[in-house]
């Protein structure tokens, strides 16, 4: 991993604000920002965890983690985050808006409540955030890292809600990007397929069923497995490096080729 991190570079002493930082990709990302050198601003819901990801990344990296317990529906929480960011660093670089959730249902079974809890989780909050950085991030011409799906590229049954949301997240990704270009401040997003976190659980699958799911990926990604938290933590460390100066508007699929598949 230190080969990887070396390649990637250039994240020393810029200040990082990651969501959802409390699991998943959002926690594997903060590890990863720390071991090349970024001053972190993790924000999560569940601060247990957040904190153990915060204690986790001031070893790896050796520099003090400022931990933002909150929850990105709460307009009021979103506002506190960003400004505690700001006050404690003085400036903000990059932002990677990973906090979301994942639902299952189809146009059958939804409900308008279940829909409205997805959407202001993986729509409205990213957006509100979004919006609220950009000023600090045109100051120091930093950029914007969006956790998207390969469901925002690809459609899937059983998860209609879900994969709309995905799919508003690469919009709103291009939009920004030519919005925020003459500013020179870039925004992309990467598009994980089935990488093994927590998320699927969360969602309601029983352990059986999520066993089969990741077995299932040997069929169905071209690559014959799921991801690892890792795999996408490094093209976000990339996208959000120097590295991918001139790389802007772009949605980069990490799905072991999930995106180029059709059944057969």
């Amino acid at each position: 991993m230190a080969d990887i991190g070396h390649g990637l570079g250039r994240l020393a002493g810029k200040v990082a604000l990651i969501t959802g930082a409390s699991s998943g990709i959002g926690a594997g990302t903060a590890k990863m920002f720390s071991k090349l050198g970024a001053k972190l601003a993790l924000s999560g819901r569940n601060e247990d965890n957040l904190k153990k990801t915060g204690d986790v990344c001031e070893k790896l990296g050796g520099n003090k983690v400022l931990c933002i317990q909150g929850d990105v529906t709460i307009e009021e929480d979103v506002k506190r985050i960003v400004e505690e960011t700001v006050t404690h660093y003085g400036q903000l670089d990059i932002l990677v808006n990973s906090a979301g959730i994942l639902t299952l249902e189809t146009i059958e079974t939804t409900s308008l409540e279940q829909y409205d809890k997805l959407m202001n989780t993986n729509v409205r909050a990213l957006y509100h955030i979004t919006m609220l950085a950009v000023p600090h991030l045109i100051n120091t011409k930093g950029n914007i890292v969006n956790v998207s799906s390969v469901n925002g590229i690809r459609s899937f049954p059983n998860m209609l809600t879900y994969c709309m949301s995905k799919s508003a997240v690469d919009q709103f990704t291009r939009c920004c990007a030519l919005d925020l270009a003459p500013k020179q401040v870039r925004v992309n997003s990467v598009n994980p397929g089935a990488v093994v976190t927590e998320i699927h659980r969360r969602a309601g699958l029983d352990e059986e069923t999520y066993q089969k799911y990741l077995e299932h990926t040997k069929i169905t990604y071209p690559l014959g497995r799921p991801g690892q938290v890792e795999e996408v933590a490094a093209m976000i460390a990339f996208l959000a490096s120097e590295n991918a100066s001139f790389i802007t508007g772009a949605q980069i699929p990490i799905d072991g080729g999930r995106h180029v598949a059709c059944p057969r």
